[in-house]
């Protein structure tokens, strides 16, 4: 039997998956190592949910991602059956030159290096698993799944600012992200609701980072994240959109330098910033904190304006869909955001809502509005898995991970 690891490298955790290779791809393994740095914790269950570890570390044994790799890495050695035949990388940003999934190389991994000023919080943590793998076992086939790879589609128009048009050509562009999520739901929409998959649908990720993205045809048109993981709506600890005069604001008044903006825009703001108590919208929602208020308030009113631009974009909307955390496990923020969609035709069935149902509209709803979870770890194995078959990779044998 063969098999893939699927590895989602954060800046505080690393998530992995195994899957068997057969007639389909079936999960056998889902594990993180989180609260690396801080307080490392080691969880991992088998696909009925059963669990196969869960252990504490010292903060000295496992205080950066190399080190959560060999201990995991120690951890799977001998316990993944059969050959390990590639392992599937999410990496946020893919810069303008690719538009699906790339084996990796040594001309590669420069290539996206360049691009960390662009992602500061996540390609260096997407990146470090990737180069610890190409020096321990060089051999051993590694696939890199890009975020913005979903967005490579759009019209020009849709991926140009309006500045001198050499910057365009440098890289200056609206890239788009959480594509793999995306990409996943695009498709599972088709599976439950192929009379509406077709349309025109936005899809709201919803998370501690959040951006909403519209889909014609299942395929990305127009999305609020742009040049940097920054734009759009505002996310747990990142500020959104915001008027480039603030920053020059900051820079000249205020004298912030570069690195001290970055921290500010990326770290600082966001629903953190907005409350002053939390980036988690389920302390927000259970502060009676006037900054909670004015936090989740400023959340919703935002993705209604991005909501009202997506289905100007799309010339109306037929299919409204929430995923990631706060979009699939909070009816609470569902049913806030669904009234400030009314105008747009969408209505909320309660119960439906309430009880986490795949539909959540009502049945007189002009725009109906789904729950479907994302599964970005299946949707790198997928890709992982076509390349692979398609490039005739040799399978690397049995695993010596990082022993």
């Amino acid at each position: 039997m063969d098999t893939i690891l699927v590895i989602n490298a954060g800046s505080s955790s690393l998530k992995f998956e195994v899957f068997a290779v057969a007639d389909t791809l079936a999960r056998q393994i889902k594990g993180k190592m989180e609260g690396i740095g801080t307080a490392p914790r080691l969880s991992i269950r088998n696909v009925g949910g059963d669990q196969l570890a869960q252990e504490d570390y010292p903060c000295e044994l496992v205080a950066d991602l190399p080190s959560a790799m060999r201990l995991v890495g120690q951890w799977l050695h001998g316990r993944i059956e059969g050959r390990l035949i590639a392992v599937g990388h999410r990496v946020v940003h893919g810069g303008p030159n690719h538009a699906g999934p790339v084996k990796v190389d040594d001309s590669l991994l420069r290539e996206l290096e360049w691009y960390t000023p662009l992602a500061p919080l996540h390609q260096p943590n997407n990146l470090a698993p990737i180069k610890v793998l190409l020096e321990r076992q060089p051999d051993l086939a590694q696939v890199a799944c890009f975020d913005t790879a979903f967005h490579r589609g759009h019209d020009p128009m849709a991926d140009h600012y309006a500045i001198p048009t050499r910057y365009f050509e440098e890289g200056v562009r609206r890239y788009g992200f959480h594509g793999l999520s995306y990409e996943y739901v695009a498709g599972r929409l088709a599976e439950v609701a192929p009379d509406v998959a077709g349309g025109r649908v936005i899809v709201a990720h919803l998370g501690s980072g959040a951006s909403m993205c519209a889909l014609r045809e299942g395929r990305s048109v127009e999305s609020t994240l742009g040049f940097t993981a920054l734009d759009g709506l505002p996310m747990g600890t990142r500020c959104g959109q915001i008027d480039p005069g603030v920053l020059l604001y900051l820079l000249e008044q205020h004298g912030l330098s570069a690195r001290q903006l970055q921290d500010l825009l990326y770290k600082e703001s966001g629903l953190k910033g907005l409350s002053g108590i939390s980036n988690d919208v389920r302390d927000l929602l259970d502060s009676e904190a006037a900054g909670a208020t004015l936090a989740l308030d400023h959340f919703v009113h935002r993705i209604g304006l991005n909501a009202g631009a997506l289905a100007a974009a799309l010339s109306g909307l037929d299919a409204f869909v929430f995923t990631a955390g706060i979009g699939e496990n909070s009816p609470a923020m569902r049913e806030r955001i669904a009234r400030k969609l009314a105008w747009l035709g969408v209505s909320l069935d309660v119960e439906r809502n309430n009880a986490g149902e795949l539909l959540v509209s009502s049945d007189d709803s002009k725009v109906k509005v789904f729950v479907i979870p994302t599964d970005e770890e299946l949707m790198i194995a997928r890709h992982t898995f076509a390349l692979i078959a398609a490039g005739g990779a040799e399978p690397a044998g049995t695993p010596q991970l990082y022993a």
